[in-house]
């Protein structure tokens, strides 16, 4: 005799029946209690100007908005994605204009053999007279960034615009070292009664978007109007990743490259310190570990914010790459800053993540030098809050 596993047949009627049954029991059962809010964003409430008056997020529930056709609900705090389209894909092709002052033509190529890099300065074209006679007198000197204690120099050219230079220099360095250098031009009219003054510069970033070195590649770039040789003070890479639902924000400091070097070794003890800003006032701030002896150290270390998400449009975050010193004072040497309320790649950089959130976004920034110059710092590396705006 064979047992069945199989259930009997259940009548239609008995079908519906226990279908209606379960359905009135779900609504029974349906929560009318509102969530209490989180206490972790607390303290992050606390330190807010009053005039910002922070409320929490409504969760309730009892009443539910009538929605028309093809529209869809929203709850409050949700982050959407049309809204913070990246200005840099938004403007594509649409830069700022730069003030330029003629052209450089200079050739480059890398001697495997002997690990040195051939730079021969051609020539430049329609430079702006600097003397009252209509001309100028131009030289070039050339840097390979971040090394500013060896320099070369052409020799001076009388009263033309359009000199010709045809002159090599040599930089040792090694081929897998390129990646992490750049090339520096500043271009003086020279003056023998008083200061020379400088007529542009020209920086080549990536010199494998040019060539691959093996041959000799001939480049041609603007000259970029400057009045003072711009200092290069190294970059930082970090990503951004933002928790809508938890009101989280994680920054990851991962690295360093080209920093300024601060000590007389010809080096630094960099660490990171990262300020959560709002309204020119520092709310929370977090630090890195000190990496020693280095131009280019490696953290990959998360700093974590409680922001909760009807707060994010009004924070900002502030990066400074300190130099650690045992004895004196910590100097600082660059910062950089991201926020709705940045500039540039700052903004870009934060549109990005919230475009994507819970996806970690990771860029590049070039760090600047702190905006006043103030030198004064604590013995941690803590500096004075940047001063709220005025207001009319």
């Amino acid at each position: 005799m064979k047992i069945s596993h199989t259930s009997p047949d259940i009548p239609a009627e008995v079908q519906n029946a226990l279908k209606e049954h379960l359905i009135r029991h779900a609504r029974m059962q349906r929560q009318i209690t509102e969530p209490t809010s989180s206490t972790r964003h607390n303290s992050f409430k606390r330190h807010l100007p009053r005039q910002m008056q922070v409320s929490s997020v409504d969760f309730n529930m009892g009443t539910d908005p009538v929605l028309q056709r093809g529209e869809t609900t929203t709850s409050i705090g949700r982050i959407k994605p049309e809204l913070y389209k990246q200005k840099s894909v938004d403007s594509e092709g649409k830069k700022e204009d730069v003030k330029t002052c003629g052209k450089l033509n200079f050739t480059l190529k890398y001697d495997y053999e002997n690990e040195l890099l051939l730079v021969t300065i051609v020539k430049a074209l329609d430079l702006p007279a600097k003397d009252f006679t209509g001309t100028s007198d131009p030289y070039v000197k050339i840097y390979l960034l971040p090394d500013r204690k060896k320099k070369f120099q052409t020799r001076v050219h009388r009263k033309t615009l359009n000199p010709v230079f045809d002159e090599t220099f040599q930089f040792p360095v090694a081929y897998d070292q390129l990646c992490n250098r750049k090339l520096h031009f500043s271009v003086y009219d020279f003056d023998r009664f008083s200061r020379h003054d400088m007529i542009g510069e020209v920086i080549l970033d990536n010199f494998f978007e040019v060539s691959d070195l093996s041959r000799e590649a001939t480049v041609w770039k603007d000259i970029h109007c400057a009045t003072s040789e711009s200092v290069d003070l190294g970059e930082i890479m970090f990503s951004l990743c933002y928790l809508p639902t938890a009101g989280r924000m994680t920054l990851t400091v991962i690295k360093c490259r080209n920093l300024k070097a601060m000590d007389i070794t010809g080096s630094s003890d960099p660490y990171v310190k990262v300020s959560l800003m709002c309204e020119g006032r520092r709310l929370k701030k977090r630090k890195t570990s000190i990496k020693k002896n280095t131009l280019n150290p490696v953290y990959s270390e998360a700093i974590v914010f409680d922001i909760p998400p009807e707060n994010v449009d009004q924070v900002s975050l502030s990066i400074a790459v300190m130099d650690y010193d045992r004895v004196g004072h910590n100097e600082v040497i660059g910062v950089c800053r991201t926020g709705l309320d940045a500039e540039g790649l700052g903004r870009d950089h934060w549109n990005e993540m919230l475009a994507y959130p819970r996806k970690p976004i990771t860029h590049w920034h070039p760090l600047l030098e702190l905006p006043g110059r103030a030198t004064s710092f604590d013995s941690q590396g803590s500096c004075s809050s940047p001063k709220p705006p005025l207001t009319p």
